[in-house]
């Protein structure tokens, strides 16, 4: 079995595309790995005029001057990486299910960071659903890559506590530095097969999925807390909303409050600086608001821009 000497020795092939994946690349290219490409979702149209726009991690790529592949689905074409002589296959946030045969081609193996403490919150929303449930602490794994969805054995964690002041984006910037130093830490270990891999406890599996459509229109049945935790989780990306009037207002930041004892559920009261609405057991203040069509403002300026459309007293949609 060959032995990896130095970092520099270790010929890694990188998928991810969002920028916490962007992120966990530069630290395995500042620690000195040989990154011989990396594999990033096609671009992405964006904005009015509908330009295509590169992933973060093919704009980092192609700043060093790292060879990039988007393949459309690789789990039908993933020719391109025959040829690489890949050691380690390296991944965070790719966004497409890895096939088996691709897999088979890195020499030692495939490793995966993963933003949960596994086996807790396998699947597509690791970082969202635990802040959506309250959650005080989470973490990151890196794990073999293997068929099953974030089923293989786990060589590293990183703890994480969640702060009340956390978001799906401040949160997932934290993990990404910490999947980072884990994974630029680890590499050369695992390379020589001197990192230990532990079996995950099935028992104790939960499963995180997929934010749906329809949960972004936070429901007014919820507790005062479980919204704000949701409005939390879907902050910054892709946004939890309000209907006020029919047009959606989007939630970035908000918190628990007092209301007028007479509120109901789904009542909003307007004060000089302030904005409450009733959820089914209290209120939340809202502190930072977008409405459909218009830009991202704290809610004074909000107001002071509404107020002639808004009774001081309503109901949301």
């Amino acid at each position: 079995m060959k032995r990896y000497e130095r970092n520099e020795d270790v010929r890694v092939l990188f998928l991810g595309t969002p920028d916490m994946a962007r992120t966990v690349l530069a630290g395995i290219v500042e620690a000195g790995y040989d990154v011989i490409g990396v594999v990033t979702q096609p671009d992405k149209e964006a904005g009015r005029g509908h330009k295509l726009v590169a992933s973060p991690v093919k704009q980092y790529a192609m700043e060093r001057g790292i060879p990039v592949y988007q393949p459309a689905k690789i789990r039908e074409d993933y020719s391109f990486a025959e040829y690489l002589k890949i050691d380690v296959i390296a991944c965070m946030a790719y966004g497409q299910i890895v096939p088996e045969g691709f897999l088979s081609l890195a020499k030692v193996g495939a490793v995966n960071v993963h933003g949960s403490l596994l086996p807790e919150y396998r699947g597509a929303a690791p970082i969202q659903r635990a802040i959506m449930d309250g959650r005080k602490v989470t973490g990151v794994s890196l794990m073999e890559m293997v068929a099953a969805m974030d089923a293989g054995d786990v060589y590293d964690t990183r703890e994480c506590p969640i702060e009340e002041s956390d978001d799906y984006t401040s949160l997932g910037r934290k993990l990404a530095a910490l999947g980072a130093e884990m994974i630029a830490n680890d590499l050369l270990a695992y390379a020589n097969r001197e990192l230990p891999g532990k079996p995950q406890d099935e028992e104790k599996v939960t499963i995180a999925k997929k934010i749906k459509k329809a949960e972004e229109q936070v429901s007014l049945e919820l507790t005062a807390e479980a919204a704000r935790d949701a409005f939390r989780g879907l902050s910054e990306e892709p946004g939890g909303y309000l209907v006020l009037g029919g047009l959606k207002l989007k939630v970035y930041r908000c918190h628990l409050s007092d209301g007028p004892e007479k509120g109901e559920k789904g009542d909003y009261f307007i004060g000089k600086k302030t904005m409450v609405v009733r959820f089914s057991d209290g209120y939340l203040a809202l502190d930072e608001v977008q409405l459909e069509g218009k830009k991202r403002m704290d809610i004074a300026s909000f107001l002071n821009g509404m107020r002639s459309h808004l009774a001081p007293e309503g109901k949301v949609d």
